[in-house]
Parts: structure tokens; C-alpha cells; sequence
């Protein structure tokens, strides 16, 4: 797997500051698409172990909140034979590091993937530029959904069905909801 570009500080793939990996090779081919250098699955750098590891290191600050995984696209075959043992280290050594996973599939289609089982939130479907809507939160069209796999809720189902909670003001004695966004 070769990668286009690490961004050790990234504040716009997910909340909080994250490590952010941007891998190559995607055959959805987006019109659109805000990096189609990455549809090569040979554009960048191989990723190798002292790619992983230096990765690893990124992640351990404790202000560093956790991974987003980009492309490309992660779930392509050859991008998930790599990707797959190198979630599990993260996990395993980073257990409190969260992992977002962005994919121009849609969540039915890839939902046995084995890779899935260590990614916390799913961001999914293809960019549609008929669609695009500068004013969403870590998507760039309204089709795109924000998945929560650990607890199986839509993002935005989740944030209808608790409004109320998120609208109380702190100073009265209630806290914001800092769960999902």
C-alpha cells in the first residue's frame, strides 16, 4: 500500500487534533473528488513499518485525540490487507485513541469488512457534488453519513434523539454531551 500524505496535526477529519493518514489507490473515482491523485494506488510513499511506527508515535501525546484514516480509500482490498494489522496495533498499544475511517462505499456494502472491527467512527458514501454542503461537519455532501460503530447510531440520529440535552446551557448545572462530536 503507498500512502499520499501524514498529517500529524489535523483538526478538520474528525474532532479534536488527530493524526491523519491519507492513503492511495480508490476506484469509486468521485467527480469532484478533492484529492483524485490518490485514485493511483502507486501515487506516494510505500508505507512501511517506520511509517507505522513513526505513526504510532504521533498518536501517543495525550492531546492528540486520535486516527483518521482517508484516500483514496481505505476499504479497498489491498489499502484493508495492510490497514488491518496496523489497527490492531493501534488499539492494542493506543487503546484510548479514537479511529475514523472515510470510504466513498456505503456502509451496507462493506459492513463485513474485518477492518471495521477496529474503527470507531464510519464516515461513508461517495462525494456528490450535487450534494456538497460546505456547512457540514466532517463530510463534504449531505449523503455522506457519520457512522458510530461502537454503538451502532447514526450520528445524527443520535444528536436528534438527545437535542434537548445538547441545548441545555452548562452554566445551569447540566453539561454538554461530548460523545459524538
Amino acid at each position: 500500500m503507498n500512502y499520499g500524505a501524514i498529517k500529524k496535526t489535523d483538526i478538520a477529519n474528525g474532532p479534536g487534533v488527530r493524526v491523519s493518514l491519507f492513503v492511495s489507490g480508490c476506484r469509486n473515482h468521485c467527480p469532484g473528488c478533492f484529492q483524485p491523485e490518490t485514485w493511483d494506488f502507486k501515487y506516494g510513499e510505500p508505507f512501511a513499518s517506520k511509517t507505522e511506527d513513526m505513526i504510532i508515535e504521533d498518536l501517543r501525546p495525550a492531546w492528540i485525540q486520535g486516527l483518521s484514516l482517508l484516500g483514496g480509500d481505505p476499504l479497498e482490498p489491498e489499502n484493508q490487507e495492510v490497514l488491518l494489522p496496523f489497527l490492531k496495533r493501534v488499539k492494542e498499544e493506543l487503546p484510548e485513541k479514537d479511529v475514523w475511517l472515510y470510504t466513498g462505499y456505503i456502509y451496507e456494502h462493506v459492513k463485513d469488512a474485518p477492518i471495521l472491527r477496529f474503527v470507531d467512527i464510519l464516515v461513508d458514501g461517495p462525494f456528490i457534488g450535487a450534494e456538497k454542503d460546505v456547512s457540514l461537519a466532517f463530510r463534504g455532501s449531505r449523503n455522506q453519513r457519520i457512522i458510530d460503530l461502537r454503538n451502532g447510531w447514526l450520528v445524527e440520529e443520535y444528536m436528534k434523539e438527545r437535542a434537548d440535552r445538547f441545548m441545555k446551557d452548562p452554566r445551569e448545572g447540566e453539561s454538554f454531551d461530548q460523545k459524538i462530536l
